[in-house]
């Protein structure tokens, strides 16, 4: 008999893809869905479109901006979600600043047509500096970045700018949760989750070494592993 389903939200231009190792071993045992977060332009919207696709009940595992829209389909329908994992990902809303300098970065990649410059760019900041010449790993992250392309980059960016502060919605998650960090993201540090295992009841908090933001797929095994623990 099947066991839960489990919806994957990925990150801000990235793909299912980075979820390939964990959904190999959990696909055995679990159906598996990978959310499209790129066709809508605010946090409301890509929760909406989700959910009207997501089987009644599930799991929910969203990392970065995947952890921003899991965050929002807790707040639209808590009953469909049984099991929630929320990895390198922050509960925070947006600071003008950083807005301001995503608004940049949208038109910076508009301007020369192409995700490439941005991905090369933003790289070094989403993996551990031991793996900043690791040439397969940046050309993977420079493909997923170009197949999803510019347009969903200023979608995925507004909606990003637009997200709610989910802080005051922590202690209202009472479903088993499962909060991770990458011990070397300089991205999304560790803090930001650490900030959300205490604010949700009962919340397991797991600190993996050796990888940045990008730990599912720099670290693919120990991500596989506590997913397969906790969802089992």
């Amino acid at each position: 008999m099947p066991g839960l389903p489990i919806v994957f939200i990925p990150g801000l231009m990235v793909t299912g893809r980075i979820y390939e190792h964990q959904a190999l071993e959990l696909g055995q045992r679990h159906p598996v869905l990978f959310a499209n977060h790129w066709s809508h332009g605010s946090m409301a919207e890509i929760a909406r479109a989700i959910l009207a696709v997501a089987p009644s009940t599930f799991a929910l595992a969203g990392m970065s901006m995947g952890g921003y829209v899991a965050l929002e389909i807790m707040r639209r329908a808590p009953e469909r979600v049984e099991k929630l994992v929320l990895m390198s990902t922050s509960a925070k809303p947006d600071t003008p600043e950083r807005s301001e300098d995503r608004r940049k970065q949208v038109a910076a990649a508009k301007s020369a047509g192409n995700m490439r410059a941005w991905a090369k760019t933003l790289y070094p900041k989403l993996v551990r500096p031991a793996r900043h010449e690791d040439v397969p790993l940046l050309r993977e992250f420079i493909e997923m970045a170009e197949q999803l392309g510019v347009e969903a980059f200023a979608r995925q960016i507004e909606a990003i700018i637009g997200r709610a502060d989910s802080r005051p919605l922590l202690s209202e998650i009472k479903v088993p949760t499962l909060v991770v960090a990458s011990k070397d993201d300089t991205l999304i540090t560790p803090d930001n989750s650490e900030e959300i295992a205490r604010g949700v009841p009962d919340a397991k908090l797991e600190l993996v070494e050796h990888c940045g933001h990008m730990g599912m797929i720099e670290r693919p095994e120990s991500y596989t592993k506590l997913l397969t623990g906790f969802l089992r």
